[in-house]
């Protein structure tokens, strides 16, 4: 079946778009934060004309015409004759989200959305008028057609600014479709126009590279230009060529540095030159003209009276070639390289490195069993290996990171369209844009981060009346922030709002039967009931809440990804939700041990210490409970074996190994085993979609003789445990 030969480019355009519009809000965050240089200006505008241009090439004329509209306000605000105001940059920013939705529409060939007409409309009320139909001229046309330049004399004037633009392309500019030619041609619709090619660097023609650049443009353009004009036509290649632009006409080379004028197609007065064996009245089409491109046919652009054989020729600076008419190479730096590749294909190469992983605790497992001395051949191989295998996990798992920036751009939409949703002044503030994590967490992150953000505007933050009452200001703020932290990544969402009102929350908690009138709770408790199904304390059904429906979703959809969310509020300070997720969802360290016969894998970033119990260390508390002296301070102790069903509890511990483990919050506890057997990298394998969540325990692994151990989660399994340390009978005879 034959494929859309522009489908890649398209696609190529659509990633674009989305670099663009991740520029485009980082630049309007700025100017909203108070930063109005020129610079910052004109990424706003360079992001909303680039996507213009590459839709109009491909015929999106929704997107064009919206883009159009955007680019022409901000064209007046380039150009100072536009002041930025509070309603100028929230016009801004929706104009940005519904730019995002035509360039998704335009993606998935949906229909316009709704309300972006009425968007710009209120934008241009901004500058008194509209913006007037796109200009035929900005779409680029690639029929073959003649071309009539005007590269007669320019006579200079005062009143005629003449601009003279160096041109060198480099090698990637061929490589990636483009073509000087229309570049050229872009460049002399701007005005009267000169032009010169410079062969200086042009090699003879046994040692040219076909795949390199060697001509260079000189062009003069006299007219009403600017700058910025220029720059304009080399939007898309700026990357891939040098370009030097300045004011004021360039100093005529001599016919000797191996350069030569380009003739003009149809302008009176100049003399025809021989290789072109047509008539110079008649229109050049383009074909001829871009079999003049050096890596296609290097014979056809020397100079005249030049043979393959000539000597090296002079390069632009005077510098004399090297000895043996070796040619020169670019001198340029080129970009770095970049490659896109489906998501499916990093997965594949994941389960490989698991399966590759798994293979290398089998082989370590059964080189144990052989008995081998530490010191022989095997054995060193074996550790080279597991480096290896090691170094392999850590590039592909680099693969799969992505910063959570996207994600937390994506939040701030929602912040905008809910607190005008809800009449509400809300900022807001992001922190640790740049932390990295797996792909997979990032797009499953989403809609637990949607609830949480919504709920933070319209029951965490008080309305502005009731703020400034409070001695607060009108607007609210909302920070969202990420981290790293004991190998796993955290996520905040915090207001600065009234907090939790604990009374009414147990008040509902009660009337709608979710717990006794007489149940004696404490803070977090009380806290926690906010994550129960159907629980809302909203007082009326509206379009962002009081259904009942959302943070019960929120923990599901964290639980089925290994993490936990925990809640901490301040009566008129406000309310934190804390998010702790894994790193990966492929790959973790663990610490294999032995608990009353099975083996259970505890991750190593959780745990802190390893110790051995005396009678000393371990103190009752309680019937049925212990606790430990550690370092000074009391650590409640949990026996593995008894809160997993695997036993009874012990009637002395004395002896015993326990693993010292934190959480996030800072809590320390230990946790009894019976051995510890080895500390090894496992492949995570999750049991939510087969068996849900299962309290104190996140994944399973395959161990290398094959036999099947649960991958703990302590905090979980903490906050889950009856802290039973002590028999019925121990605590009698006690």
């Amino acid at each position: 079946m034959a494929t859309d030969p522009m489908a890649e480019i398209r696609a190529s355009f659509f990633v674009e778009c989305e670099e663009l519009l991740e520029s485009l809000q980082d630049a309007l965050s700025d100017m909203d934060e108070g930063n109005h240089d020129n610079e910052t200006i004109n990424i706003v505008f360079r992001a909303v004309h680039s996507i213009k241009g590459g839709a109009g090439a491909f015929g999106l004329d929704a997107l064009v015409g919206f883009a159009h509209r955007y680019e022409t306000v901000l064209d007046e605000l380039r150009s100072g004759r536009m002041t930025i105001t509070p309603e100028a940059m929230k016009l801004f920013f929706q104009a940005a989200d519904f730019l995002q939705d035509h360039v998704r529409a335009a993606r998935d060939a949906a229909p316009p959305p709704d309300g972006s007409e009425d968007c710009l409309v209120a934008l241009e009320a901004l500058i008194g008028g509209g913006a007037g139909p796109v200009v035929e001229e900005e779409v680029t046309d690639f029929q073959p057609m003649g071309l009539a330049f005007d590269f007669g004399p320019v006579e200079e004037t005062p009143s005629t600014p003449v601009w003279t633009v160096r041109f060198r392309p480099s090698a990637a500019l061929y490589s990636s479709g483009n073509e000087p030619l229309h570049l050229l041609r872009a460049l002399g619709k701007l005005g009267s126009c000169t032009m010169r090619c410079d062969l200086s660097r042009l090699p003879p023609l046994e040692t040219l590279d076909p795949e390199s650049s060697w001509l260079d443009w000189t062009v003069e353009i006299a007219g009403d230009v600017t700058d910025f004009d220029i720059r304009e036509v080399f939007d898309f290649v700026e990357d891939v060529c040098e370009i030097e632009i300045t004011q004021g006409a360039a100093e005529t080379a001599s016919a000797d540095a191996g350069g030569f004028s380009l003739p003009d197609f149809g302008a009176p007065g100049l003399p025809d030159l021989p290789p072109l064996a047509q008539d110079p009245q008649d229109p050049v089409p383009l074909a001829p003209l871009r079999r003049r491109r050096p890596r296609s046919s290097p014979a056809q652009v020397r100079t005249p009276g030049r043979g393959p054989s000539a000597p090296p020729f002079v390069a632009v600076d005077q510098t004399a070639a090297p000895a043996g008419g070796a040619a020169p190479r670019e001198a340029a730096s080129e970009p770095s390289a970049t490659v896109r590749v489906d998501l499916d294909r990093i997965d594949r190469l994941v389960n490989l490195v698991g399966e590759l992983v798994i293979n290398q605790a089998m082989l370590a497992q059964s080189v144990a069993e052989a008995g081998l001395p530490p010191n022989s051949a095997v054995m060193t191989g074996l550790e080279a290996f597991m480096m290896l295998t090691r170094d392999i996990q850590d590039s592909v798992m680099m693969i799969r990171a992505q910063p959570v920036k996207p994600l937390f751009q994506r939040m701030a939409r929602i912040v905008r369209e809910a607190s005008g949703a809800v009449g509400k002044e809300v900022r807001l503030r992001t922190e640790g844009e740049a932390t990295e994590v797996d792909k997979t967490v990032i797009e499953r992150l989403a809609d637990p981060l949607t609830h949480m953000i919504r709920n933070a505007v319209d029951h965490g933050l008080e309305r502005p009346d009731k703020r400034r009452a409070a001695g607060k200001t009108a607007e609210g703020v909302i920070t969202l922030s990420a981290q790293h932290r004991s190998g796993r990544v955290v996520i905040e969402v915090a207001d600065d709002g009234a907090g939790i009102n604990r009374p009414k929350v147990r008040e509902i908690a009660i009337s709608k039967g979710l717990i006794p009138p007489d149940a004696q709770l404490s803070d977090s408790e009380i806290d926690n009931l906010l994550f129960l199904p159907g629980f809302s304390t909203a007082d009326q059904v509206s379009a962002l809440s009081g259904r009942g429906v959302g943070m019960d979703v929120v923990r599901q959809a964290i639980q089925s990804l290994g993490g936990r969310i925990t809640i901490h509020s301040e009566p008129g300070k406000g309310t934190r939700f804390s998010i702790s997720l894994p790193l990966t969802l492929a790959v973790l360290d663990g610490m294999v041990v032995n608990v009353a016969g099975e083996t259970l894998v505890v991750p190593l970033s959780a745990i802190l210490e390893t110790a051995t119990l005396t009678d000393e260390d371990i103190r009752a508390l309680g019937p049925n409970t212990n606790v430990i002296h550690v370092r000074g301070a009391f650590v409640p102790l949990y026996d593995l074996g008894a809160e997993l069903g695997y036993r009874a509890p012990k009637s002395s511990y004395a002896g015993g190994i326990v693993l010292l483990t934190a959480q996030e919050n800072g809590t320390r506890s230990a946790l009894v085993v019976d051995s510890i057997l080895e500390q090894r990298q496992v492949v995570i394998k999750g049991l939510q979609r087969s068996y849900g969540h299962i309290p104190g325990v996140a994944a399973a692994t395959i161990l290398g003789d094959g036999q099947i151990a649960l991958i703990l989660d302590p905090p979980d399994l903490v906050q889950n445990a009856s802290g039973r340390t002590r028999s019925p009978a121990f605590a009698l005879a006690g």
